[in-house]
């Protein structure tokens, strides 16, 4: 058995050694978020914790870990015996490729094509009961995953209506996530449903790395001894646990520090009420946790700073997280809110719950402060608008999203197949056993099965795509106004690719030059980044662009085979630089050979005035894709999905 790096051992990471001890001593908190770059411990500090938790008590003979003081009524092993068994608190890993089945349970297929009856086999929800839950990369499970995980941590219970089974069960977990943002933000809705957050980063103290270095490489030395060296402190941990999850009843929330409270989330315009809740809650576990007997300021400000950085976010490019300066001047404010005994009635916006005396209001986004890209400033983009759906043609076979149709693992059963399809079609399975029962001597209740009989499952939902912006910022493009359209166009795009779960690339040329300013991602924010600082101005390298674009597919097509890409071409057209002899030429033999390739492609027509050449719709004839005007993207104005077809490469 592997021994986990001792809690105690870890340096740095105050906030989240803190915020996995308050979910300890009281889980109905809602979990941890974890945020941080690669190779900063993350999993090794929420190993750590499992072995702190105290032991359960469970019903010997249940499958769900019943507590034999307080069996749950409606488990589906109850009644339960007089046998008990004591066993360490679980921590249960969910892979990023975990399927829906493996999370909440589904039929036991075994038994009921053997002995056909329908028994219900228990997921990892049910194995994360009264322990820790653990998902490495959260950010890159699918949503339908992450809403189901959420809505049991939230509720305790998991529910499980499928293939003809009804099942609920208690699914009472400490959930802790963790995430590298550079791989991608969840939605801000997935967020809120996480209790605290923490953002994590490697030391920069010299020190600090050292003592690192030099306790990790004791622990590898020998794991029983690094171990036995800190179990002292470890099990002062643990016990302290027990003691504050013994005290968390008695703890009170006087009327003022709820108005605190009240008045902290008022202030950071916070959606609903989970994050008063959360709050509270945090605040009155921290008071346990420093075994005081009723909440006080100081509870509050450790609660806020780790409960409202995340639900700040109104805005999905919005970045998480909250200003020391501003969180300060939040609670001086909310101090004076605290002492009144009653809210004014005629000013329930007042002074003191706003974003701040004058200050920006924290989902606004500025620009003019990042700076400005060489030659000319970027100009301040048009405000983002619904964008119309860009889709892809034909059946895909990528990654879970929102955008494409696809053969997928999940979405709606079209029929059973022998030959396509993935996962067990079980009614197609069993129609096609069943005519061949009484020629296979079938005397018991169980259908006698052969491999003939077996159906997959042939399923169609959506998938995600890559998208790859191919960005003119050239001087042709470079009036104000034009490239304010442009930008809040591309950004608009971008966010409806944000809500459809796509990987997303830019590429730019000006200046005689085509450069990929951000490589494929899943982090749809850095590309808002670098578009809001991009520059414009000088030449047309339209072809240089094209292929430029072309190699960047290919590269990404390497790495990931099955995502299909769509070329979003942004241009009007006018081609000045020459690759081999006519710009123009050589613009329309590059969209050939993406063309070729069997790219999808859609070109936005940027051309205004009133001479208008109409070399976008050439080159978008060129690519066989589709071609749009920039006022036709906004789906407010103009209805309709835009395909783009993909030629067979």
């Amino acid at each position: 058995m592997t021994t986990s790096y001792p809690f105690s051992a870890i340096v740095g990471h105050a906030d989240l050694r803190l915020a996995l001890l308050l979910n300890a001593v009281h889980p109905a908190i809602g979990g941890v978020l974890v945020r941080g770059e690669k190779g900063t411990a993350k999993s090794t500090v929420v190993r750590g914790l499992a072995a702190l938790l105290p032991a359960v008590d469970v019903a010997q003979d249940c499958r769900f870990s019943c507590d034999p003081a307080a069996p749950d009524r409606a488990c589906p092993d109850a009644p339960h015996g007089t046998a008990t068994t004591r066993r360490p608190a679980r921590l249960v890993e969910l892979p990023v490729g975990a399927t829906e089945d493996r999370l909440v349970g589904s039929l036991d297929l075994e038994r009921a094509l053997t002995g056909g009856v329908r028994v219900y086999q228990p997921g990892l929800l049910c194995a994360a009961h009264r322990g820790v839950l653990y998902v490495d990369e959260v950010n890159l499970l699918h949503d339908h995953l992450v809403d189901l995980l959420l809505d049991a941590a939230a509720m305790g219970r998991a529910y499980v209506e499928r293939e003809g089974v009804s099942v609920s069960h208690a699914a009472a977990f400490l959930l802790v996530g963790t995430m590298n943002p550079e791989e991608g933000e969840l939605r801000p809705q997935l967020l809120d449903r996480f209790g605290l957050t923490v953002e994590v980063a490697a030391a920069r103290d010299v020190d600090t790395r050292a003592e690192v270095i030099r306790r990790r490489l004791a622990f590898e030395a020998d794991q029983d001894a690094f171990a036995e060296q800190w179990s002292t402190s470890d099990a002062e941990l643990a016990e302290r646990i027990v003691d504050a999850r013994k005290a968390l009843p008695a703890v009170a929330l006087p009327d003022a520090e709820l108005r605190r409270i009240a008045a902290l989330c008022a202030a950071f315009e916070v959606d609903g009420m989970r994050a008063d809740l959360v709050v509270a809650r945090t605040a009155v576990a921290h008071a346990a946790w420093r075994g005081a007997q009723a909440v006080a300021e100081a509870d509050v400000a450790v609660a806020a700073r780790l409960a409202l950085p995340h639900r700040r976010r109104r805005d999905p490019f919005d970045e998480p997280g909250i200003d020391e300066q501003q969180l300060q001047q939040a609670l001086r404010d909310a101090a004076e809110e605290a002492e009144q005994p009653e809210p004014p009635d005629d000013e329930p916006n007042g002074p003191g719950n706003g974003p701040g005396n004058g200050a920006t209001p924290p989902n606004e986004s500025t620009v003019d402060g990042n700076g400005a890209a060489p030659p000319a400033p970027a100009a301040n983009p048009d405000p983002a608008f619904r964008a119309r759906m860009l889709e892809l043609s034909g059946l895909g076979d990528g990654a879970p999203g929102r955008r494409s149709r696809a053969r997928s693992t999940f979405g709606r059963t079209l029929r059973g197949s022998a030959h396509q399809g993935r996962g067990l079609h079980l009614v197609g399975t069993l129609t096609a056993a069943a005519p061949h029962q009484l020629a296979r001597g079938r005397t018991g209740a169980g259908l006698v099965i052969r491999p003939p009989d077996l159906r997959r499952a042939v399923r169609e939902g959506k998938e995600s795509n890559l998208v790859l912006f191919a960005l003119d910022a050239s001087g042709s493009m470079a009036a104000r106004r034009r490239m304010a359209a442009v930008t809040g166009a591309v950004i608009s795009l971008l966010l409806d690719a944000y809500q459809r779960r796509d990987k997303v690339g830019l590429v730019t040329f000006r200046a005689g030059t085509a450069e990929l300013v951000l490589p494929p991602t899943s982090s749809v924010e850095a590309a808002v980044a670098r578009l809001r600082l991009l520059g414009t101005g000088g030449a047309t390298p339209l072809a240089g662009g094209l292929l430029r674009a072309r190699r960047a597919l290919a590269v990404e097509r390497l790495r990931d085979p099955r995502r299909r890409a769509l070329l979003v071409l942004v241009t009007d057209g006018r081609a000045t630089v020459a690759v081999a002899a006519d710009p123009v030429a050589d613009a329309i033999r590059a969209a050939g050979l993406l063309a070729a390739d069997g790219v999808a492609s859609v070109v936005v027509d940027c051309e205004r005035g009133p001479v208008r050449l109409g070399l976008p719709r050439r080159i978008a004839d060129a690519l066989a894709g589709a071609c749009v005007r920039l006022d036709e993207l906004s789906a407010d104005r103009v209805t309709g999905v835009v395909h783009a077809v993909r030629r067979s490469a």
